[in-house]
Parts: C-alpha cells; sequence; structure tokens
C-alpha cells in the first residue's frame, strides 16, 4: 500500500524521534462544554493570542507565519483542547503531546524567509493516512503497532508546508463504514450527541474539528467518508474531483479496479479553509499513476451569479426529512437572489445506485478487500463477515457491471450539461443513533464517488433534535473552484450556526 520511493527528499522533512502516546477510552463519561468559539477570519495584533481556535485556519496559518503568534501557543491551545473533549469523543487517537510541543518551539526558531504556508500549524490526520512517526492502524488489529517508512504523499505536503501533526484521528477498518468503530481504539461519538455517530469513516477528523479540537484534519471519501461525517458534524468538507490528490499511502491507495472511487480532502470549520487545504494537497507525485496535473483555479476569482442550478431531494426511492428538504430549498433561495436559475432534475437509475456500487466493491466476492486485510495480517475484523457473504460474480458478470456503470455515468454527464452546479441532500437526515446507520442511505454520497465530480459540503440547516444538516454543492470535473464558491457564496448567506454543546451519556 506505501510506495516504493518518497514523492521527493523535500517533501519528506523528517524529524528526529518517534513519539505516540494512548488513545482515549471509547466508554467516555458524560462531559458538558462550552459552545464552539467563534472563528474569526482576520488577524489583529490586539487579540490573536487570546485563543488561538477562534481563527480560521487561513488566519491561523498568517499568524504564525508572520510571528504574531508564536506555534507553541497554538499547538498547546489545540492540545488542551483535544485533552478536554477526546475523553467523552474518543475521536483522536496517538495524541502526540510532548512530540508536537517539541515541533512547535522548533519553528518558532526558524527564519521567516523558511516558514511554509502552514509554518507551525496545529492539525490532525486520519488514521488511514501513513505518518511516519505515528503509529498508523488504518483501523485494522493487524496495523495496531505499524509504523510506516515513509508519510502518505498528502502528509509529506503538508509537513513540506510547515503543518505539525496533534495525532491521528479514528477510522473503522480499512475505512469501510459509515460509522466510526474499530477493533483497535473502539467507537467515536459525536460532539452534538454522544449517543449519535459522527458518521465514517472519517468519524474521528469531523468529531474534533466541530469539537474544536483541530483547525484542519485531512480525510477520505470512496463513498460518502468525508462527506457524510462532515453533515452529522456541522462542519465543511471537500470530496475533490477524481485524480486531483495522490492517494500514495492511503490503507486503500491508487491500485485496483475500484482505484476512482477513494478520493483524498480536507475537512475544516469553512469553505475557505478547505480551499486553502486543497491547494498544499493537490497534483501529481510520480507514484499514483491516476493523478492528472489539471489546474486548480482559485473559487475567490470566480463570480456567484446567473448560474445554472440543478438539485434534487428525493434520491429515487429515497426521501430525506422536511428540515433537509428545508435546507436544500433554502439554498436555492439564497442563489436565487444571485440571478441563478435553478431546475429540478431526477436522476436516471437512482435506486439502482447503491447495488451498483456494491457490485463494484464486492463482486470480486471480498477478494480485494481480503488481500489488504491478509497484507497487515489482520485476523479479526467485522470485514471478514461482509468478505464471506459477499456475492462473487463471474468475470462475464463482473464486466458486465463495469460497461453498464460507465454507460450510467455517460447518461449523468447528458443530465447535467446543461447546469453549472448541483445543490442536493448529503443524506436523508442527521445524525443517526449508533448502530443505526442506512447504507442504502449513502446514495446520496455515492453518486458522486461513482461519478468522481467535486463536492463540496457545508452546514445549511438544523434538526428538530438541534442538530446540523448540510447540503452538497457539486460540479462538473476539475471545477472546484466552482464547487467551493457556490459553497462559500451559500456559507457566508447562511451565517455561523450553533456549534455543539457535548451531550448524552455514553
Amino acid at each position: 500500500m506505501t510506495p516504493d520511493e518518497p514523492p521527493s527528499q523535500s517533501l519528506l522533512s523528517r524529524r528526529a524521534f518517534l513519539a505516540a502516546s494512548g488513545a482515549a477510552a471509547a466508554g467516555a463519561p458524560f462531559l458538558s462544554l462550552e459552545s464552539q468559539v467563534t472563528v474569526r477570519d482576520s488577524v489583529s495584533s490586539s487579540n490573536t493570542t487570546d485563543d488561538p481556535r477562534s481563527l480560521s485556519l487561513v488566519a491561523l496559518a498568517a499568524a504564525t507565519r508572520s510571528g504574531k503568534l508564536s506555534s507553541a501557543t497554538a499547538v498547546r491551545a489545540y492540545l488542551d483542547r483535544i485533552d478536554a473533549v477526546n475523553p467523552a469523543l474518543n475521536a483522536v487517537v496517538q495524541i502526540q503531546h510532548d512530540a508536537a510541543m517539541v515541533k512547535a518551539h522548533e519553528a518558532d526558531k526558524l527564519p521567516h524567509e523558511k516558514r511554509g504556508a502552514l509554518h507551525g500549524v496545529p492539525i490532525t490526520i486520519k488514521d488511514s493516512l501513513d505518518t511516519t512517526e505515528i503509529i498508523s492502524t488504518g483501523g485494522t488489529k493487524g496495523r495496531a503497532n505499524y509504523l510506516p517508512p515513509r508519510d502518505a504523499t498528502v502528509v509529506a505536503r503538508l509537513k513540506a508546508a510547515g503543518a505539525i501533526i496533534l495525532g491521528k484521528t479514528n477510522t473503522p477498518d480499512l475505512t469501510m463504514a459509515f460509522e466510526t468503530n474499530n477493533l483497535v481504539y473502539g467507537r467515536t461519538n459525536n460532539p452534538f450527541d454522544v449517543n449519535r455517530t459522527p458518521g465514517g469513516s472519517s468519524g474521528g477528523a469531523a468529531s474534533i474539528v466541530a469539537a474544536g479540537g483541530s483547525p484542519l484534519d485531512i480525510g477520505s471519501d470512496t463513498g460518502g467518508s468525508i462527506r457524510v461525517p462532515a453533515h452529522f458534524c456541522g462542519i465543511a468538507g471537500i470530496k475533490p474531483t477524481s485524480g486531483r490528490v495522490s492517494r500514495a499511502g492511503h490503507i486503500i491507495d491508487f491500485a485496483g479496479p475500484c482505484e476512482s472511487l477513494t478520493h483524498i480532502g480536507p475537512l475544516a470549520r469553512s469553505v475557505d479553509d478547505l480551499a486553502f487545504a486543497l491547494s498544499i494537497i493537490a497534483g501529481p507525485d510520480q507514484i499514483d499513476p491516476h493523478v492528472v496535473d489539471a489546474p486548480l483555479s482559485d473559487y475567490k476569482k470566480f463570480p456567484v451569479r446567473n448560474l445554472r442550478v440543478a438539485y434534487f431531494t428525493d434520491l429515487g426511492s429515497l426521501t430525506p426529512t422536511v428540515e433537509t428538504v428545508n435546507a436544500v430549498e433554502n439554498a436555492l433561495k439564497i442563489l436565487e437572489k444571485a440571478g441563478c436559475k435553478h431546475t429540478a432534475i431526477k436522476i436516471p437509475g437512482a435506486d439502482e445506485i447503491y447495488a451498483t456500487y456494491t457490485s463494484l466493491i464486492w463482486g470480486d466476492g471480498g477478494a480485494g478487500m481480503g488481500r489488504i486485510l491478509a497484507r497487515w495480517g489482520t485476523t479479526e475484523s467485522p470485514l471478514l463477515e461482509r468478505i464471506r457473504s459477499a456475492t462473487t460474480l463471474s468475470s462475464a458478470e463482473y464486466s458486465a457491471t463495469y460497461e453498464k456503470f460507465d454507460n450510467w455515468r455517460s447518461s449523468l454527464l447528458r443530465v447535467f450539461a446543461d447546469y453549472d452546479v448541483l445543490i442536493c441532500p448529503v443524506n436523508g437526515g442527521p445524525a443517526p443513533l449508533h448502530g443505526t446507520f442506512s447504507r442504502p442511505a449513502a446514495a446520496y454520497t455515492q453518486l458522486f464517488d461513482l461519478t468522481g465530480w467535486p463536492s463540496t459540503v457545508i452546514r445549511a440547516g438544523t434538526s428538530p433534535e438541534g442538530l446540523p444538516l448540510g447540503i452538497q454543492c457539486v460540479a462538473h470535473n476539475w471545477r472546484e473552484d466552482l464547487s467551493l464558491a457556490v459553497a462559500h457564496h451559500l456559507e457566508a448567506a447562511f451565517g455561523p450556526f450553533p456549534g455543539p454543546r457535548l451531550t448524552g451519556h455514553s
């Protein structure tokens, strides 16, 4: 799964020592905490150090680069927050208390002219991505003590930009679940209600970002694993175009017939932060053979006006909650004020999306997943039961599935050809109680893993239970700028939503 050679020596700035600390317990007690701090997008000399967590990622990076804020202060603030919320969430594993502070003090001594875009900025990384100095399990027992020989490409790029990793974030086994739970670290909880799932597979990432314990995490999305957790936890996330970001060093990498389904992308508290992070991690690395050297345009240069907007709420027989429909309709009203025209569309073959997706992933009888588990020596995994129950298609059936899949994708291109952007739900409703996620409802996100189109998620509403509701802003391939521009416009119009108070009893 890891590449044979590093992306480049300049990308792999290694540190002098290894650090790994224990994970938070899964059965954490009830903890009530204050609401999330208000995020500021600018830096002032008078209040920069009051609470570094109040700064957006962009503003935080500007402050640490300029020296208005020390990296040590920022790292300490985020470590303290993790220590406060993680017992209830179990979102961050392998917390790097000592190592992160050492690196922060080193960063503060670096001359300004050598400081990168993320100089001294604390971040977290999903545990499905390899990190040389931190145990990287991918949620599977065979890697419980695994220290990778090299960083994942995206990790190497973030480190080269100056980022400091506070810890890894929890993920289900091989990332293959929509709830975040595994046999290594246990279950992760939603900061809005610990009785509910934060989603998966980037559940740890979304949970800790929403709780104010990290300004940025890098997740992965094979069936909705960035977007569903962002939706359930009320933050922003983007699944880029298939082929935009390298999968080298991810537990499910760039090899195999289903490679196009897996995407790497950021989760953060604002669209501006997503765009900033994406600009750092995107682009070819001469390892992942599917990554394209396509321009990544600045979303701020794209005016959101007079766009042709497609939308849907029902997806075949899937019908979302009234509040979810309202979130989509409210977004359309905002875009209408900008001169945009919206049209309801129907997705062809909508009721076959989940079955098609499942056939592509599991049509080999689970052989591909089985090889990954065997490679790492995992003999105990919830995936083994799925492998045993998977239907093995004949070679003729498997190839016919791919032919049908490509023809369906072609029909979707024709449907979307007359529009600039598509607005739709992320899921049928808010975060469900632990153990109750409905896999067929994932068709809302699997749709765009299958097409490869970029999709940005923002919060757009609140359920009667006080839980976040998000929407997807989808654009054509390689048009992340348009997806982000529309999401940013809507984010600004919706204004801030209340942050989480950790409630409930685990």
